[in-house]
């Protein structure tokens, strides 16, 4: 059993992949599992001395690592803006992520990864849309991880030129430490959700790119300082976007949609770059 949080314990199972035939994959670290994060080389593992967890720590994100650079380079060959959401349980992400896809499936190609530590509820709800999903069940695991992410995108072969949601596990610790190979990680936050959040947890908060502050039709029945938890945001990573958004109402969704056509246009745009220059050099060769 894991020696802090639990994830070496239990497999992960990802929906599509043939079990039967060898492909089973499991997530099991080789070594005790940290907590990641802040503060995580102070955790205290009975048997460990300090220099051996901060040894270990490196080796697992080391393997992340390799593996996310390998997703990144699969997510740029068939040019996907990939996006890590991740938030506490109960953010309304999945919400927030339905009423995304149903304005943008017309569009262009998308898709769900979705990470839960048990059931396919929120792939079922993806799939209403009409959005292709893999879901990924990571027992006790409290994150998703790049060879996961890369596992589940076998299963998504026709996924080209449009976007992938990458729907972490509820949890405000150990995501912010993993690179899925994604393109941005997008905190989601909750105004039923105290607005000190990004203080209380600034990895990854500062990991994040954009922060969606959800929910807001709900702010005249609650005592939430707005003002408040955006400074905080911004003492943690001063250059991070926010945007209010309600998927019951709609606030805020339209913004939210013109920066996610803005990162995939910017991303086709590159990959157009980066193929013409490929192109001029076989032109050499000539």
């Amino acid at each position: 059993m894991c020696s802090v949080c639990g994830c070496a314990e239990g497999e992960t199972r990802i929906e599509g992949v043939d079990h039967h035939q060898g492909h089973h994959h499991h997530h099991e670290h080789e070594q005790p599992h940290l907590h990641f994060g802040q503060g995580a080389a102070r955790a205290h593992v009975p048997g460990l001395t300090q220099q051996r967890m901060v040894q270990i720590e490196q080796d697992i994100l080391g393997k992340n690592d390799r593996y996310a650079q390998q997703n990144r380079e699969e997510f740029a060959r068939r040019s996907l803006f990939a996006l890590n959401l991740v938030s506490s349980p109960g953010s309304g992400k999945t919400s927030l992520l339905t009423r995304t896809l149903k304005e943008l499936k017309e569009r262009f190609p998308v898709a769900v990864i979705e990470g839960d530590q048990q059931t396919s509820n929120d792939a079922d709800r993806i799939r209403e849309t009409g959005a292709q999903a893999v879901q990924i069940n990571t027992g006790k695991g409290c994150h998703l991880d790049a060879h996961m992410v890369g596992h589940a995108l076998e299963q998504l072969d026709a996924l080209r030129g449009g976007v992938l949601f990458i729907e972490n596990v509820g949890n405000l610790v150990c995501p912010a430490a993993f690179d899925l190979g994604e393109a941005h990680k997008v905190a989601i936050l909750s105004v039923t959700e105290g607005e000190d959040k990004p203080i209380k947890y600034p990895d990854m908060f500062h990991a994040a790119d954009l922060l969606l502050l959800n929910k807001v039709d709900l702010l005249p029945h609650l005592n939430f300082d707005v003002e408040a938890c955006i400074d905080y945001a911004r003492r943690v990573k001063p250059d991070i976007q926010v945007i209010q958004v309600s998927a019951q109402t709609g606030e805020g969704m339209q913004e939210w949609l013109e920066w996610l056509l803005a990162g995939r246009s910017g991303l086709i745009h590159q990959r157009l770059q980066e193929l013409e220059q490929e192109a001029q050099a076989l032109q050499t060769l000539l």
